[in-house]
C-alpha cells in the first residue's frame, strides 16, 4: 500500500508507540486522525509534528472504551479526511495484579480499553475497506500476550487476545484484499516503562534482553510501517523485543 494522501485513524495516537507510528504514517503522506482522551501537551505536539510536515492531521477527543465515542471517533474523521484506509490500535495502558489483587471493575475495564474497541472499531470501518477492496488494520499487543508475567494476569490476558484477534479477522477479510497484522512490543523506552524500579531494569537489561538495551517509538513504527505497506504480509503479529522472547532462562 503506498501511504502517500491514505486516510489513516490511530487510536492512542497522542504519546509512546502511538504517537510515533502517527507521526512515521504522516512522514509516509498519509493523512492521520489521532484519538486522544485529553488535547493535552502530548496531543499538542503530535499535532505540530504533522504541521511541520505540511499535513492535515487532526485530533478527535474520545475514549475508545465507550463504543459511542469509537462511532464518534470514525465518523468525525471521515467527515473531515474521509474513509479510513489504515486502522491503528494502539490505545491501551498497564493494568497491575494478580488474580486476586484486581477488582471486577478492573478486570472488565482492561477489556474495555485494550480488547472490546476493536471490535467497534474493525465492524466501523471495514465496510468502506471492502467497497475500495483494499485496506489495513494493525492492532498493537505485547510480548506480555506471549509469555507469562507474574502477578499481571489481567494485562497479559488482554494482549494475548489480540494476536487472536488478528488472525481471525485476517481469514475473514482477505478476499477482500483487507490485511489484519500486529505487533507486539517488549520494553520500549515510553511512559509505560518509565516508573519501572531501576533494580528490576537493570536485571532486564542485562539478563532477559539479549540485545541488552531498551527499544524506541521510533523502532516499533518502522516496524508497524513495513506491516502496513507490505501487501503480501497479513495475519501476522511481530515482535519488536531485542530478543526477549526467544529467552529460555
Amino acid at each position: 500500500m503506498d501511504l502517500k494522501n491514505k486516510v489513516c485513524l490511530v487510536t492512542g495516537g497522542t504519546k509512546g508507540i502511538g504517537a510515533a507510528a502517527a507521526v512515521a504514517l504522516a512522514e509516509k503522506g498519509a493523512r492521520v486522525s489521532i484519538v486522544a482522551r485529553n488535547a493535552d501537551a502530548d496531543a499538542r505536539k503530535t499535532l505540530r509534528s504533522f504541521n511541520d510536515l505540511g499535513n492535515p492531521g487532526m485530533l478527535v477527543n474520545a475514549d475508545v472504551a465507550k463504543p459511542g465515542d469509537v462511532k464518534r471517533m470514525v465518523d468525525e474523521t471521515i467527515k473531515h479526511l474521509g474513509p479510513v484506509d489504515v486502522l491503528v490500535h494502539a490505545a491501551g495502558g498497564p493494568v497491575n495484579g494478580g488474580l486476586f489483587d484486581l477488582t471486577a471493575e478492573q478486570w472488565h475495564a482492561a477489556f474495555d480499553v485494550h480488547v472490546h474497541p476493536i471490535f467497534h472499531l474493525a465492524r466501523a470501518v471495514i465496510p468502506a475497506m471492502k467497497e475500495k477492496r483494499e485496506g489495513v488494520i494493525l492492532l498493537v499487543s505485547s510480548t506480555a500476550g506471549i509469555r507469562g508475567v507474574r502477578t499481571n494476569v489481567a494485562y497479559q490476558t488482554v494482549k494475548g487476545a489480540i494476536p487472536q484477534l488478528v488472525r481471525a479477522l485476517a481469514f475473514e477479510f482477505a478476499e477482500w484484499n483487507i490485511r489484519v497484522n500486529g505487533v507486539a512490543p517488549g520494553i520500549i523506552r515510553t511512559a509505560f516503562h518509565a516508573t519501572m524500579p531501576a533494580e528490576v531494569k537493570e536485571h532486564n537489561l542485562k539478563n532477559r534482553i539479549p540485545l541488552h538495551r531498551e527499544g524506541t517509538p521510533e523502532q516499533v513504527a518502522t516496524v508497524m510501517c513495513e506491516l502496513i505497506t507490505n501487501d503480501y504480509v497479513t495475519g501476522e503479529t511481530y515482535t519488536i523485543d531485542g530478543g526477549l522472547t526467544m529467552r529460555i532462562c
